[in-house]
């Protein structure tokens, strides 16, 4: 919880607060490209971290943010006995900053994060620009000690348009000794000007034993294995996390059993099927059930246009049954047409609030019809 006692807005539910993380997994090339920049004095005062949700972008910052504020400004050269440059960015875990970072009271660092709406019954949907503003009280105070200031933004897609304005005027004035970091999700959707005053350090999906070193790293042990999550997820760390909370690699399982069915369709399946995704709560189970199925479908269209299905199963016998219902370029397009559809009229059933139990069905129907034809 955040101290406004709202759930902290850049937490996944079920993991570990990225500040709380200890190190950065598959992103070495990021790290390295940071830290020779900071080694050659060519440390830009902007930064923007990008690339797919989940994938370390935030666990990236703060680790960047404990390493500026307990680096001294001046790295040293290893001459005359001084100890040599810095080698990687980690922080011992009982560093006096590490200890501060964590607890949110390093007087060196400011996180920019949706905060309550006015009410302060709930969080914005933004950031807005009374919380920007608050960076100019921080600036004022932490001026004094004449050290090193960081600023996280998370995530830079958040940002109002005067809020963004806001911090792109800091990036075109920024204090001295100030570096700010901005997390995006999808850069091309940030002012072309705060994207030219930034650097930009871009971090990539995760493999398999990527995804199984960082799961273990936050506590995590997932019911299955961690190549299927790695293909489900996008290899993302947040989307596999959130695929544990749901029961994500049943709910694929299932649907690879239901379509396995076809052209002749388990209608018992399909009725339990959407029968579980109309129970009260399940708001979340529809969403991903119907994610889950746009990314079969991807991946059904995928294998007819290449000939042969991933290496890699997200499922037991889905590879037989891509390959067996996509065999073809023809297929491939009837799949990728089916998907376009599903979704037109899946985005259409929430919109006139339809029934979760016939939207599934609806979608069950469509994809048979498909498999049929």
């Amino acid at each position: 919880m955040s101290d406004t006692g709202l759930p902290e807005p850049d937490r996944v539910e079920g993991a570990p607060h990225p500040r709380e993380t200890a190190q950065v997994i598959g992103q070495g090339a990021a790290e390295a490209e940071f830290l020779d920049a900071f080694i050659t004095g060519r440390l830009h005062h902007g930064w923007l971290i990008t690339g797919p949700r989940g994938v370390g972008k935030a666990t990236l910052a703060w680790s960047i943010a404990r390493f500026l504020l307990a680096t001294p400004l001046v790295p040293d050269d290893g001459l005359f006995g001084a100890p040599p440059p810095p080698v990687t960015l980690d922080i011992a875990p009982d560093h006096p900053v590490a200890r501060r970072v964590l607890a949110l009271s390093d007087p060196g660092l400011f996180l920019l994060r949706r905060g309550p709406t006015d009410k302060g019954d709930r969080l914005a949907s933004e950031i807005l620009v009374k919380e920007v503003r608050k960076l100019g009280n921080f600036f004022s105070l932490s001026a004094a000690d004449g050290g090193r200031r960081v600023v996280i933004v998370d995530a830079a897609d958040d940002l109002n348009t005067q809020a963004a304005n806001a911090i792109l005027k800091m990036l075109e004035e920024p204090p001295a000794r100030t570096t700010i970091l901005l997390i995006s999700h999808q850069p091309s959707g940030l002012l072309p000007t705060i994207r030219s005053r930034c650097r930009t350090l871009r971090l990539h999906a995760l493999e398999a034993p990527e995804m199984a070193q960082a799961l273990d790293q936050a506590g995590i042990i997932p019911e299955g294995d961690a190549g299927a999550l790695a293909e489900l997820s996008g290899g993302s760390v947040g989307e596999a996390v959130r695929l544990i909370n749901l029961g994500g690699l049943k709910i694929y399982s299932e649907l690879v059993g239901l379509l396995d069915s076809l052209p002749r369709l388990d209608r018992s399946r399909a009725l339990k099927l959407a029968e579980a995704a109309a129970t009260r709560g399940a708001e979340e189970r529809l969403d991903l059930l119907m994610g889950l199925t746009d990314l079969l479908l991807a991946r059904l269209a995928r294998t007819g246009a290449i000939g042969h299905p991933p290496a890699i199963e997200a499922a037991n016998g889905e590879a037989a049954l891509l390959a067996r219902l996509s065999s073809t370029p023809q297929m491939a397009r009837a799949w990728a047409d089916c998907a376009q559809e599903i979704g037109a009229r899946a985005r259409h059933g929430r919109a006139v609030n339809l029934d979760p139990a016939a939207l599934v069905l609806d979608t069950v129907f469509k994809i048979q019809k498909t498999a049929a034809g």
